[in-house]
């Protein structure tokens, strides 16, 4: 099968706004995306088959990325339709995300989990930690009190489950 012919790299006009849409060719040939930091391949499986590739952060124009650029994998493609669509469902994530204010922050909080890799601050007093293993939100003493008592943790901590 022949992958169609399009511009090493073009600018998706459906995708207004804040992430852009960034379509190209790889310099294996393969159908690339990037949306902000976040970038997907759509790669060749069995029988004629693809699926969709993730990766992060690569620096790279998209005429430049190569197959070992991408280290995750999110499912079977039918087509390049079906690519197109699941980045398009990517960058609405991400300005939906946007839109809701929350603020990506440092932090080495010593969370029931772990260590904190990394937090999130939904909102004053709310803050989501990432830790090796998973993580949960930690409330302020203020907000905490604000839960039900029967509900309530003490310390503030409460383990997300995904």
């Amino acid at each position: 099968m022949t992958a169609p012919t399009l511009p090493t790299t073009m600018t998706d006009d459906s995708a207004a706004g804040f992430p852009e849409v960034e379509f190209g060719r790889s310099s294996d040939g393969f159908l690339a995306a990037r949306v902000a930091d976040t970038t997907f391949a759509m790669l060749p499986a069995r029988d004629g088959r693809h699926y969709l590739a993730t990766g992060w952060c690569i620096g790279r124009p998209i005429s430049e990325w190569k197959l070992s650029d991408f280290h995750g994998r999110s499912g079977d493609l039918a087509d390049e339709a079906a690519f197109r669509a699941k980045v398009a469902e990517n960058a609405e994530h991400q300005r939906e995300k946007r839109a809701l204010g929350r603020r990506d922050i440092a932090s080495t909080a010593n969370t029931p989990w772990g260590p904190s890799q990394g937090a999130t601050v939904y909102a004053e007093g709310v803050v989501c930690h990432s830790t090796a293993g998973h993580g949960g939100f930690h409330l302020s003493a203020e907000r905490n009190r604000s839960v039900h008592s029967m509900l309530r943790a003490r310390g503030g901590w409460y383990e997300s489950h995904d």
